[in-house]
């Protein structure tokens, strides 16, 4: 597979999405960072999964090869509902979500929302609760295009350092940012002071008390952007079904640093019987 897949229209918006394996059905939704698609995120657990799931992953509104509405002001609300009208169009009822960074935010907030088209989740470095913006995700956030920039970006996400001098990954990465239109609709989704962002992804304890179903929250322990300690800690002591999974030597790229035994975990959890 390569980083063109389907197109669907959902919502009004033609959106662009990665489609692959069989079996009980597993959407995918990725985080926000520059020049982000589903496949660029999933890219190396697809293979994996898809041996066991029949994947969907769409790109968000506003990312990726999805269409840019003109005029469109990006929000969760615009984000979670177009997934939903992406679940609804494709036919995705009762269907487990797998979720990375303010993907598993979104994910959060169709659990609070819709009920009814959630199984189970898996919340990978996930925000979804307040807490203190750190300057890595301010400058993420932040990014504006250069191979510099994208070296040091990636410096940020990974444990390992050696991702950050890989040229190959750093041009691929870089190369997607400056694709047209896709740094116009990243520079007006995050706009200073960013904190009230993490705050709009966030949902309130007593929603994230009402999410009963099953929800496998995955982090890597060194993750800078996104501290586990502040977010996923958190958010496992307050949903009731929640349990928690942290990796040693991993920052927030846990799909990258550590493929085979994330699958894994993604894999035994989605197994088990109920609750």
């Amino acid at each position: 597979m390569s980083d063109h897949g389907k197109y669907i229209e959902a919502g009004g918006i033609n959106t662009h999405f990665h489609e692959d394996g069989s079996g009980e059905p597993l959407l995918l939704i990725h985080g926000s960072g520059p020049g982000v698609s589903a496949w660029a995120n999933w890219r190396l657990v697809f293979p994996i999964l898809s041996q066991h799931y029949h994947l969907y992953a769409p790109d968000v509104v506003g990312f990726g090869y999805t269409e840019r509405p003109k005029d469109i002001e990006y929000s969760v609300d615009e984000w979670v509902n177009h997934m939903i009208a992406y679940m609804e169009k494709k036919g995705l009822e009762n269907v487990s979500i797998l979720g990375n960074s303010m993907g598993g935010a979104l994910a959060l907030h169709i659990a609070n929302r819709r009920p009814d088209l959630v199984k189970k989740l898996i919340l990978m470095g996930s925000v979804g609760i307040e807490f203190p913006i750190t300057n890595e995700l301010n400058e993420v956030w932040g990014y504006t295009p250069s191979l510099k920039n994208m070296k040091d970006m990636i410096a940020t996400f990974a444990y390992d350092q050696s991702l950050a001098a890989n040229d190959d990954l750093v041009e691929m990465r870089y190369e997607a940012s400056i694709q047209a239109g896709f740094q116009e609709s990243f520079s007006a989704m995050f706009p200073a002071p960013r904190q009230r962002h993490v705050n709009a992804l966030a949902l309130k304890e007593e929603e994230l008390k009402g999410i009963g179903v099953p929800v496998l929250l995955i982090h890597g322990r060194d993750d800078r952007i996104i501290p586990v300690e502040k977010t996923s800690w958190k958010m496992s002591q307050i949903m009731p079904n929640a349990e928690l999974h942290v990796f040693p030597q991993c920052g927030h790229w846990t799909q990258i640093e550590k493929t085979k035994p994330f699958a894994n975990q993604v894999i035994d959890f989605l197994g088990r019987q109920g609750k």
